[in-house]
């Protein structure tokens, strides 16, 4: 039995350290790749890497629930097409948990959760399958420095979380769809040239943002549309009472209602939430009607959010596209 043992931990060893080089790992669910799992892939790949390994995944649809660890570093996930490579689970918050009768709650239901630095994300789709039954992620963040590049973001309520403040998070050429807060947590992200979608009346955007924190969610240039039956949509509510939103040069459908910004059932939150827009436009970017506590940028201070300045906040750090 220990001979056993001692072979089987050598030819992990053996099979880890022949991935220990900056080559790109193939995955594909034919087999033609050296993995039929991202996970896989994954579980290969040496702590705290100083050069960039590319996980190159096939098109196919791969059902698993993937972590990257906090010890990974400079891994980039790239898809072969970003609408038929998918990543997708489908966990639910009410999901029982075994041997209890509690639910699992919303932060282990993500389909992938980055927890590791200096991660690159490419012509992808994470996707939460699950039946509309509850708070359901498919994108769970921790890591900084994150960069999500055409990727496809998919599911219901709370499709995104961005759960960790002072993490830095850029997403660009990004498709994020979702019913209810399908955007949210206490992060410092970043959102250019993405589409946003509704599914359902209700709210886009649920930022957590701390007090010490300069900046929350930023979206430029960025176009927010809604399937026919959204028709009363609020561009954002504060889970937490200093939440940072900004809408800048977007384009804000007809279902954005006037007073675009919701104060979550509690007037204190409108003394301390910090939501702003400038220059957008579209029929749910009327000024005429918007909540009195959020407030229109002026040229100058609109100028003066930058990715740069926002990204050094904690260190210098410019997303390589």
């Amino acid at each position: 039995m220990m001979l056993i043992l001692a072979l089987l931990c050598s030819c992990t060893a053996m099979n880890a350290k022949s991935y220990d080089n900056p080559d790109t790992i193939v995955v594909a669910r034919d087999g033609t790749g050296e993995f039929r799992t991202v996970g896989e892939a994954v579980e290969v790949c040496r702590a705290f890497m100083e050069y960039h390994k590319v996980i190159f995944v096939k098109k196919g649809t791969y059902k698993e629930k993937v972590i990257i660890p906090s010890w990974l570093d400079n891994i980039e996930i790239l898809g072969e097409d970003a609408e038929s490579t998918i990543i997708t689970y489908d966990d639910h918050a009410n999901i029982r948990m075994e041997g209890t009768e509690k639910g699992m709650g919303t932060f282990r239901t993500y389909t992938m959760k980055i927890e590791g630095n200096g991660i690159t994300l490419k012509n992808i789709t994470i996707e939460n399958n699950s039946a509309r039954l509850g708070q359901a992620v498919a994108l769970h963040t921790e890591g900084d420095r994150l960069c999500f590049i055409n990727c496809r973001l998919l599911g219901h309520q709370d499709t995104v979380y961005t759960g960790k403040a002072g993490t830095r998070l850029y997403f660009t050429h990004c498709y994020i769809e979702g019913t209810t807060d399908f955007i949210f947590g206490p992060s410092t992200a970043w959102f250019e040239d993405c589409t946003i979608k509704s599914k359902a009346d209700s709210y886009v955007t649920a930022a957590s943002t701390p007090k010490d924190v300069e900046y929350g969610y930023i979206f430029n240039r960025c176009r927010l549309v809604a399937d026919e039956n959204a028709q009363k949509v609020y561009l954002g509510r504060p889970w937490r009472p200093y939440a940072y939103t900004l809408f800048m040069n977007c384009e804000l459908g007809k279902h954005i209602v006037p007073a675009g910004w919701h104060n979550w059932g509690n007037t204190d939150n409108e003394k301390t939430a910090r939501y702003l827009e400038y220059n957008n436009t579209g029929e749910g970017a009327l000024k005429d009607g918007r909540a009195s506590w959020s407030r229109q940028l002026t040229k100058k201070e609109a100028a003066a959010i930058t990715k740069e300045r926002v990204f050094s906040q904690k260190s210098d750090w410019m997303p390589v596209l």
